[in-house]
């Protein structure tokens, strides 16, 4: 069963969530705060594949549950909903964990379609690899396909299923440009609905959790005018 946790205050705009999503086989369950999501989700035995956060929520705002979750898995998809178009309430979101956001007034077609892309993301993690394919190794780095890790100098690296995504994705393709269009299509899909700058929020993310000097990186650089690339030559 495909399951999805509503932190969402407002309940109009949770049972609108809600109804259209079960319309398409996902369970549902609902929560009026950020404090009640987290109790659901901490006493639930089943677990959940995507929790769907309001972020201007009273008490415990989207943000601040978005980072629990993040603490407690690494496997949950997380989708940001916003009343607001400021640049920095998108990006606060994704840098602090979150998939993919989106912006109030929505459809229930653009609803759907964002949730059921990040639904197939998150569900890659129970795959199993190719069997001829178990690991891919970059210099210090160990990309493991079927634990669907990364470590470095055998230290393990937390990626949320987006970043494991295009991590393979680079290293598949180790000193090979790729466009910030060939990513969102590699990773979010083609029916993706939403912008390409999701692909720079993420970079930033994985370039904190993997380099050095994340303002400076050595591994995953900019190619200027192109995209990014995954560098192996020192």
């Amino acid at each position: 069963m495909k399951r999805i946790l509503i932190a969402e205050d407002e309940a109009p705009i949770r049972e609108f969530e809600a109804i259209n999503l079960r319309r398409v086989g996902y369970e549902v369950i609902e929560a009026g705060s950020g404090e009640e999501a987290l109790n659901i989700y901490d006493n639930d035995v089943l677990g959940f594949d995507i929790a769907l956060l309001d972020v201007m929520m009273p008490g415990m705002d989207g943000f601040s549950v978005c980072k629990e979750l993040r603490k407690r898995s690494d496997k949950i998809g997380i989708i940001m909903l916003t009343a607001k178009s400021q640049e920095m309430d998108k990006i606060s979101g994704l840098m602090i964990g979150a998939d993919d956001y989106i912006t109030k007034p929505f459809s229930p077609t653009e609803l759907l379609a964002r949730v059921d892309s990040l639904y197939r993301r998150v569900g890659l993690h129970t795959e199993k690899a190719p069997e001829f394919v178990n690991e891919i190794r970059l210099g210090e780095f160990v990309l493991n396909l079927r634990r669907r890790t990364l470590t470095k100098n055998n230290r393990n690296i937390e990626l949320t299923q987006v970043e494991f995504q295009m991590i393979e994705y680079f290293f598949s393709n180790p000193d090979t440009a790729l466009s910030r269009n060939d990513i969102l299509l590699k990773v979010w899909g083609d029916g993706y609905f939403g912008e390409e700058k999701i692909v720079d929020v993420n970079i930033r993310r994985l370039r904190m959790k993997i380099e050095e000097d994340p303002s400076n990186p050595k591994y995953l650089v900019t190619v200027w005018g192109m995209g990014y690339k995954w560098n192996t030559a020192f």
